[in-house]
């Protein structure tokens, strides 16, 4: 046993080591190991990281049950001390592995049976659990009971004891690495411990596990909670590490928007895999960072389009996708979606052949199902639609419906996902009338017409639908299917078909419409999603392409599909193998070689010029007289002695594939490589009136006269030869695997567990033939034993070199570099210094990303502790700034309503002394107007009274007869008199209000005249009191400026007197005449700020009288009364007169006090001056 130890700190920030590697110490140092974390695992942990690290992102620590490495090479257990904890579990015992850095033999299907042979001597060593191989292919895990020799005895789960040769047992890894979720953690690195792990994750529906770079997803055959806008959230704010979909998505968006640099999904897998769904998650977790400006919704859209007009039934997926897509997702300088472009790989003759016939339980593409089942009405009789089983393409393989799938709700999203993509509603039913037409050709038949077998088309409705369904005269169809003209010299002859080539030239025909139909709609597609949207350079790729095919009959179709894998293993190759170990070696690192499978021998089988298979193929498909059994002869003749190549017999041969051999047969090679649509069906669409037929017939013209050069110009060949369908397809291929080389790929390879689409089901036979296409465990081990992280020095040094002192920052980038990977304590094993590069093993640069983001992070609250710090400071200025503005804004404001307000109110005091005024002389003139019409009608009484006594005296004698008039005037004369009494009460009423007002306005004056007085005599007696205080303070004054002159005029007499007795006098004298000028000119302060205080004082009580007087005499309006306030002012003038007085005294005391003072100095020095002239004399 060794000795168990604790993790030193220079270990404490690796994340995780490779398995095959060793600490290479001292001599005499211990081993390493690492400690036991977590308290609950009966295990030693090890620390892991993922393989992607995103520089601008948070490693996330993810702690698994795992096992350490030991660099002890005898009896003790791999797992160090840790070993003791496991005692109550028998079935994991000791055990003991070299992890030799030594190169890797290949993995080759023919030498599987070396390729586990650097741990196999465990199973004849230790009595642990070991995988063995039954007869059925299947692995068993089993317990070594013992071993002897070469044998050794071992006890199965179900309780069977087997004795197997030693040799055959693999190692299998503890039980606590059941269930990792990534295959780089194993221990033990082998075919069967590979799919217990996948199997046992696959149970509890973890479909998803990593392979070092590489996503493996099996397929589950149903729906699991795995996905949703919670689980899109999660991944993209990192809080989730497991292995999805959406982290190959998240990863490639971050280095896309941090590297600046094309990305692409590559997703492969067999048919039934699930590569289209894998497709459709990940453009869901896209359109969801990238969405917002709507066109991720369009992108999302075109996968009804495509999976209607591409997909179809096959006998192992529902779904099968017969063509292979790029999309080309592409963003802007913000990261969102700007646009969309999707690219085909699509096989002609699959396609064609897809139309016309379709093999027992299989359905040809879903949009004719879709079609016949939801077309409405009126567009069903537009179309003169059937039911399925009524057209021969259609019936042929009895198979109209898939379970669980509504084919007419299918229709209805395809047009409403046609409309969201812009497609007009005519260009729809064209499409449309395009599909019926083929259902229509699929139903013409013909007769014969001479005794040579020559035919012709039958008049009936199928003839007659698909002229006009395509806009055509029946006529030219009817020729067009029947014969070809052929040019002779030139002379042009026509010649009638027989039977198989009518019909041949009928299904070239109906195969040609919907190929170019699929075309058009994708052209149509990338229009919709490329207009208006601006290219930033940045884009993400998602392929989804066939996976390798291996049937018991595999024809031309087959032998297209693994063609195209092989170019995109090449690929994945030349990623993960190839450029990657050719990297280490130009940047000069010390690296052992790990060997894998390169399939370019069998793609230069494929390629090469002008002996390979597919120049050999074009070749023999321009002999008239070629046959497939002339191309199989052929075949073997030139490439028998190419390793990949072995003839077989008959028409067949067999290819090696990176995947396995697969043997073809070559029928129909040749007929199927050959374009069969002649320049007379091309022409009869040209000359349709509707505008897809012509626009269809417009690119086969082009793409037939396009001439052939580069990688596909035969030798001796035209400059406008006919290009063959492999030769279209290879250009295809490349095409596309140019725009995959200027990405940074992101590999997905999706597993299928079982043929029969069962849920639960896992066939570990069919996964493991899977797993060896994939080239899995090869990537996993050159990815534990590699640097899968590096970084330039330059971008090192300027990533992380902040992190240093400022002097060692300022050296040159690879300095710079080593300081960094010294003070951080990185191992020298777990990176190497390269000529232009660094590089780490796997998690390395997590310790200082960590580093670096919690500097940052620091730095970062620092700053905005100091910038919030300066914005409260500018706030707090700028508050108390507008306070002091908006004080004086306030102030201006109300001075302005103060005025305002003041103006209003002697406007409004003129105003009612103007109404008063006018209401008075209108009252006095309505009674003086009054008092005259009084006065007017008793004058005129009086004098009509008079007169009819005079009337009466002269005329007594006609009293009697005019005595009714008499009693008239009477009566009127009463009235009148009545009404005279009445105005002259009134009038004695007035007259009394006017004396009790001029009484009033008496007492008025005469309070006026005493108030006049009273402010007359204050005056008097204030400017008395002024008056008096101002002498008093003159004479102070004069005084002091008296006093000060005389005592200038002494020290300047003095002074040179006073220099010379300074010796006599000393400081007795010399004290108090420095201090008596500073009281002087401190009494004249005191004196200064009395007067001003006078001044200001009397100025004050002055305005303030004088505001009072305008107040009593009315022209001022205010709300006080005068008489109170004057009291009050009084008062407060006579506390300050007491108080001014009171201080003046004491002024003067003191001033009085220091003129004493200066006396008796002056006595001093009159009699030490009279001294020192009695001395001087004597």
């Amino acid at each position: 046993m060794s000795q168990k130890t604790g993790v030193p700190p220079s270990h404490r920030f690796t994340k995780s080591l490779p398995v095959d590697f060793r600490f290479m110490g001292s001599p005499t140092s211990d081993p390493i190991g690492y400690a036991d974390v977590n308290s609950g695992n009966n295990g030693v942990t090890c620390l892991s990281a993922p393989e992607n690290v995103d520089s601008g992102g948070k490693v996330v620590e993810r702690v698994e049950n795992g096992v350490a490495d030991s660099d002890q090479a005898n009896d003790d257990s791999p797992y160090n001390g840790n070993a003791m904890l496991v005692e109550d579990r028998p079935s994991v015992g000791n055990e003991d592995v070299d992890y030799a850095a030594a190169p890797l033999p290949s993995v080759s299907k023919s030498n599987i049976d070396r390729r586990w042979s650097d741990i196999t001597f465990y199973a004849t060593k230790k009595k642990v659990q070991s995988w063995f191989q039954l007869p059925s292919g299947n692995w068993e895990l089993g317990r070594i009971i013992s071993t002897s020799g070469t044998e050794s005895v071992i006890s199965l789960a179900d309780g069977k004891v087997l004795k197997v040769n030693s040799d055959s047992l693999i190692p299998a890894n503890p039980d606590i690495l059941d269930g990792v979720d990534d295959l780089m953690q194993l221990s033990y690195l082998n075919e069967p411990s590979v799919l217990f792990n996948l199997q046992h994750r696959y149970n509890q529906d973890m479909i998803y596990t990593k392979a070092g770079p590489v996503l493996i997803a099996i397929n589950p055959f149903k729906d699991v909670s795995l996905y949703g806008n919670d689980y899109i959230e999660a991944y993209k704010n990192k809080s989730i590490e497991s292995p999805h979909v959406y982290a190959i998505a998240d990863t490639a968006i971050r280095e896309m928007t941090r590297d600046e640099v094309n990305q692409s999904i590559i997703i492969s897998g067999e048919s039934g895999a699930g590569k289209t769904e894998t497709a459709k998650i990940a453009m869901q977790y896209l359109a969801a960072l990238g969405g917002g400006s709507g066109i991720e919704y369009e992108i999302l859209k075109t996968n009804p389009i495509l999976e209607a007009f591409g997909n179809a039934k096959t006998l192992r997926n529902d779904n099968s996708s017969r063509f292979g897509k790029l999309i080309e997702i592409h963003f802007s300088e913000t990261g969102k979606i700007s646009g969309a472009k999707i690219q085909t790989c699509k096989l002609i003759f699959t396609t064609e052949s897809r139309v016309v016939q379709c093999a027992e339980k299989e359905r040809s593409y879903h949009i004719f199902y879709q079609l016949c089942a939801g077309a409405p009405r009126a567009l069903r009789e537009k179309l003169n639609l059937k039911d399925v089983d009524e057209y021969k393409y259609l019936k042929q393989s009895n198979c109209y419906s898939i379970t669980g799938v509504d084919d007419a709700e299918q229709f209805r999203i395809v047009k409403e996902a046609l409309d969201v993509v812009h497609v007009s509603k005519e260009d729809q039913e064209s499409v449309f009338a395009m599909l019926a037409a083929v259902l229509w050709l699929g139903n013409v038949s013909f007769t014969m017409i001479d005794n040579e077998n020559h035919v012709e088309p039958v008049a009936d409705e199928s003839i007659t639908n698909v002229a006009k369904l395509i806009g055509c005269d029946i006529v030219d169809l009817n020729l067009a299917l029947s014969t070809r003209k052929m040019r002779v010299g030139n002379d042009n002859i026509v010649q009638k078909l027989t039977l198989s080539q009518a019909i041949g030239t009928r299904d070239a025909l109906a195969k040609s419409i919907y190929a170019c139909l699929f075309e058009w709609l994708v052209e149509q597609i990338n229009k919709s999603l490329a207009v208006g949207k601006r290219r930033t350079g940045r884009s993400i790729s998602i392929l989804d392409i066939y996976g390798f095919e291996s049937f018991d009959r595999n024809s031309f179709e087959q032998f297209c599909i693994n063609y195209a894998n092989e170019r995109l293993q090449q690929h994945f190759n030349r990623h993960l193998f190839k450029l990657e170990q050719e990297e280490y070696i130009q940047d000069g690192i010390d690296w052992a070689k790990v060997d894998f499978d390169d399939n370019q021998d069998c793609l230069n089988l494929f390629e090469k010029k002008p002996l390979g298979l597919l120049s050999l193929l074009d070749e023999e498909s321009t002999f008239p007289n070629g046959t497939d059994f002339t191309f199989a002869n052929k075949l073997k003749q030139h490439l028998n002695s190419n390793p990949c190549f072995r003839g077989e017999r008959e028409k067949a041969f067999t290819v090696s594939h990176f995947a396995g051999e697969v043997t073809y047969d070559t029928s129909g090679f040749l007929e199927k490589n050959r374009d069969l649509l002649h320049l007379d069906s091309i022409q009869l669409l040209s000359s349709c009136s509707c505008h897809l037929p012509q626009t269809f017939a417009s690119n086969m013209l082009n793409q037939s006269e396009k001439p052939v050069v580069g990688p596909f110009h035969k030798a001796g060949g035209a400059d406008s030869q006919k290009l063959s369908v492999a030769t279209k397809f290879k250009g295809q291929l490349f095409r596309l695997m140019q725009r995959l080389e200027s990405t940074t790929p992101h590999f997905i390879r999706c597993i299928k567990p079982n043929n029969f689409q069962s849920p639960g089901s896992y066939e570990q036979g069919l996964v493991l033939q899977q797993l060896r296409c994939c080239g899995v465990l090869e990537v996993v081990r050159i990815s534990r034993s590699g640097f899968p992280t590096r970084m330039s020095h330059q971008k090192f040094a300027r990533r992380y070199g902040f992190l240093l002192l400022g002097n060692v920052a300022s050296q040159d980038p690879l300095s710079v570099s080593v300081a960094i990977l010294h003070q951080f304590n990185i191992l020298p094993e777990m990176y190497q210094v390269g000529y232009t590069k660094l590089f780490f093993r796997t998690g390395q640069i997590g310790v200082l990303e960590d580093t670096r983001n919690h500097t940052l992070h620091g730095i970062l609250r620092v700053q905005s502790c100091f910038r919030g710090h300066q914005a409260r400071c500018y706030f707090k200025e700028l508050q108390r700034g507008i306070a002091t503005l908006q004080s004086f804004v306030r102030g201006e404001k109300t001075r302005k309503e103060y005025a305002v307000l003041l103006k209003r109110h002697r406007a409004a005091v003129i105003i009612q002394k103007q109404i008063k005024g006018r209401n008075a002389r209108k009252t006095f003139k309505n009674i003086s107007d009054a008092s005259i019409v009084i006065q007017s009608v008793i004058c005129g009484w009086l004098v009509r009274r008079c007169s009819g006594d005079i009337g009466l005296v002269k005329s007594g004698a006609s009293k009697a007869n005019e005595s009714d008039e008499v009693l008239v005037k009477s009566s009127f004369l009463a009235e009148l008199q009545r009404r005279v009494l009445k105005a002259e009460a009134a009038l004695r009423e007035k007259e009394e209000e006017n004396d009790i007002l001029h009484q009033r306005l008496q007492q008025y004056e005469s309070r006026w005249s005493e108030y006049e007085l009273k402010m007359k005599s204050m005056e008097e007696v204030w400017q008395k009191q002024m008056r008096s205080l101002q002498s008093s303070l003159s004479i102070a004054k004069k005084s002091l400026v008296v006093d000060e002159s005389e005592r200038n005029s002494d020290a300047s007499v003095n002074a040179s007197d006073d220099r010379e007795c300074s010796w006599d006098t000393g400081s007795n004298h010399k004290g108090p005449e420095s201090n008596g000028l500073r009281p002087m000119s401190a009494g004249l302060s005191v004196i200064s700020r009395l007067a001003e205080e006078f001044e200001q004082r009397s100025q004050v009580f002055g305005d303030d009288a004088k505001f009072l007087v305008e107040v009593k005499s009315g022209q001022v309006e205010a709300s006080l009364n005068p008489d109170r306030e004057l009291r009050r002012l009084k008062q407060m003038f006579e506390t300050w007169k007491k108080d001014y007085a009171a201080r003046l005294r004491e002024t003067k005391v003191v001033l009085n006090k220091l003129g004493n003072e200066e006396g008796a100095l002056d006595r001093v020095k009159k009699k030490w001056w009279g001294r020192r002239n009695s001395t001087r004399y004597s």
